[in-house]
């Protein structure tokens, strides 16, 4: 088969974007070591900035996005791959400026590609996705950091997007007690039944803008959100504690002040999924598939591609909750 289908995100004459499923051949797929039939994709905020014209993320179009695949090797150059191993691809260019996993196939460099953990369907891999490896990195960050379950509430900003979700689910099944922050109150449950044993309103957050400290409160935190939310749970940290931050939905800068590193030694940790060099991604694989794996069915819903450009609307007008599959098989 030499045709396929794809999302397309392409610019109309008046400048608009929209994003269209077109038929491509496999001959226009850029060079790489690896054919992959893509079985499952999933949606990150990153794809639907993609998606939308966002050219600090894609700068040619059209453009295929899609920064999360999993499928099956149809032809390899490489010795480390064979005709039908299984592999997962998160991160690197794939979706970016590379073409991506909203098409039934990608062609990469093999050293984007990781095969599939044993404790781990592609499906499972996908429900996770970008969005759960990141949640995966920030735990692990913080538990480098001295974090523990007995140490007190671990706070998650940002809860009911995909890396908060997952942060929860897999907080929750560590052990931790964990607060679960929103700005869509009508998602408790949801937060609730992840595992949250508080939700905190994002209005809650916002509070006390411009004072250098707050009382102190978090053990832990997972910032998915960024701006100046971010700089308010910096400043309600536990002395010695630490933020992994990973998101930007909140804005990229903030309002900041020393004091809540010098006063109370709080460390402001920075999560990278993209660039994370293989042999790490692999490593948090596995975990995720076997001492870190959680139950994901409470938060994905799944979509064909057809059903993407409206799911991407949806994520960017902030509606979307949990994680999104899409299902290519």
């Amino acid at each position: 088969m030499s045709k396929f289908s794809a999302l397309q995100a392409r610019e109309s004459a008046a400048g608009d974007f929209e994003q269209v499923i077109v038929q491509r051949d496999i001959g226009d797929l850029p060079a790489g070591e690896l054919l992959i039939r893509v079985k499952y994709s999933s949606l990150n905020y990153k794809d639907a900035l993609s998606a939308s014209g966002n050219r600090g993320v894609t700068r040619n179009f059209p453009h295929t996005p899609g920064i999360d695949a999993a499928g099956v090797v149809e032809a390899s150059s490489v010795a480390e791959f064979s005709i039908g191993d299984e592999v997962i691809v998160t991160g690197y260019d794939l979706g970016m400026n590379t073409s991506g996993g909203f098409a039934q196939y990608i062609r990469i460099p093999a050293s984007w590609a990781l095969k599939r953990p044993k404790g781990l369907s592609l499906r499972e891999a996908m429900v996770l996705g970008t969005a759960g490896l990141t949640a995966a990195l920030c735990v692990d960050k913080l538990e480098q950091s001295g974090l523990t379950p007995d140490a007190g509430t671990v706070l998650v900003t940002g809860a009911t997007g995909g890396v908060g979700s997952v942060a929860v689910a897999l907080l929750t099944a560590l052990g931790y007690r964990v607060a679960a922050s929103t700005g869509k109150a009508e998602q408790a449950d949801y937060l609730k039944a992840l595992g949250a044993q508080q939700i905190v309103l994002r209005s809650e957050l916002q509070e006390g803008i411009d004072k250098p400290m707050l009382k102190e409160q978090w053990a832990g935190a997972v910032d998915c959100v960024g701006g100046d939310i971010l700089f308010n749970v910096v400043k309600s940290m536990r002395y010695g504690s630490s933020v992994a931050c990973c998101g930007l939905t909140a804005g990229v800068g903030f309002k900041g002040s020393v004091l809540p590193f010098i006063l109370r030694g709080v460390n402001l940790l920075g999560v990278d999924s993209v660039e994370l060099p293989l042999v790490v991604k692999a490593s948090m694989w596995d975990k995720l598939s076997l001492q870190w794996k959680v139950k994901l069915d409470a938060l994905v819903s799944e979509v064909t591609l057809e059903q993407l450009p409206a799911t991407i609307a949806q994520i960017l007008a902030g509606k979307q909750v949990g994680r999104v599959l899409v299902n290519l098989a």
